[in-house]
């Protein structure tokens, strides 16, 4: 299976450079896989398609502001981006210009704040030991990551919106987009014929670094983080032999679940390397709202698995054509 057969081509102009004026504001495509039908909605009519009974799985992980601006002590300037922390204080990043992160290079942020390059790994990537508390101040000097494809700085309204109305705790470095949608009158409505079950899966390398080869069943994806309560556990076990219908609010929850069953949800902190693309068998969700996502990405291939590639590509074809916005901050498709 080629990559290239999950290319498409998208004008400039419909990659969402700013979230909607208000949250819960976005279209939404809905895909009946059944007939291979599309239907243009709106997201506040998300209700609507949840039916009695069914399980709606949600991801309530926090993002972080994870983009430093530092610089080395000759004073250049330097940019990291955390990807996962490995202890206290010690952190997996990103950093560039990368030719000037080497080992045992100083980091300064601010007079008084320092980090050092401890090692390089591959594919770009530094383990970064901070001097400090980092953990606490964060909310001070990182900033919020919006992805590159935002072309402009973030600002004090991205820290709310780049954030949903239910995150709770984790440390994402990435929104979980779908449920950047939810405001807290949709959940309720929600919860009033379904099931509401929170996981945590923190958002990390995996969901947003390019695939490399172009040959798609030799890439490999980074491990990630999840965490599944008791409570979660419980009601997950309960609907999967009740045949309940599960709906996955984003990747990271479709990628958490179809994981997790394999031990049975067992409660606790576990690791997904999960790359789901076509000829996947789904084991739990039956249903998945998620937004438009980037030619070529993971993201993509996991929902052409789901959806089918012919089907989710034509569907692409349509929300260009209508206009519809992609990526972080665009609408969103409902896939059942």
């Amino acid at each position: 299976m080629k990559l290239s057969d999950f290319d498409f081509e998208l004008p400039e102009e419909l990659i969402a450079q700013e979230p909607p004026a208000e949250r819960g504001a976005s279209r939404m495509m809905v895909l009946h896989r059944d007939g291979n039908r599309i239907e243009h909605s709106e997201f506040r009519k998300f209700p609507d398609y949840v039916q009695e009974g069914d399980l709606v799985v949600i991801n309530v992980t926090r993002v972080i502001k994870a983009r430093l601006i530092g610089q080395r002590t000759t004073g250049g300037k330097v940019e990291i981006l955390l990807l996962r922390r490995l202890e206290k204080n010690l952190w997996e990043a990103l950093g560039k210009p990368g030719r000037r992160l080497r080992k045992n290079t100083v980091i300064l942020f601010g007079d008084d704040k320092e980090a050092l390059i401890e090692a390089e790994k591959e594919m770009g990537k530094r383990l970064v030991r901070f001097k400090f508390d980092i953990e606490k101040e964060l909310d001070k000097i990182g900033r919020v990551p919006l992805p590159p494809y935002i072309r402009r700085e973030p600002s004090p309204e991205d820290e709310k919106r780049y954030q949903t109305v239910f995150a709770k705790e984790g440390s994402s470095v990435a929104a979980p987009t779908a449920g950047l949608h939810f405001t807290e009158e949709v959940l309720e409505k929600i919860k009033e014929k379904a099931d509401v079950v929170e996981i945590v899966h923190n958002v990390g390398e995996a969901t947003f670094r390019p695939l490399q080869g172009e040959e798609v069943e030799r890439n490999r994806l980074p491990e990630e983080e999840y965490y599944i309560s008791p409570a979660s556990s419980e009601a997950l076990r309960r609907a999967m032999q009740e045949g309940r219908r599960i709906i996955a609010v984003g990747t990271t929850v479709v990628r958490a679940l179809e994981s997790a069953v394999f031990h049975d949800f067992t409660p606790g902190s576990h690791f997904t390397e999960l790359f789901i693309y076509p000829g996947y068998h789904f084991r739990v969700v039956k249903a998945m709202l998620t937004n438009f996502h980037l030619p070529r990405s993971s993201l993509v291939l996991l929902v052409s698995a789901f959806a089918g590639r012919d089907f989710l590509l034509s569907a692409y074809r349509e929300a260009i054509k209508e206009k519809y916005r992609f990526y972080s901050y665009g609408d969103c498709m409902f896939i059942i």
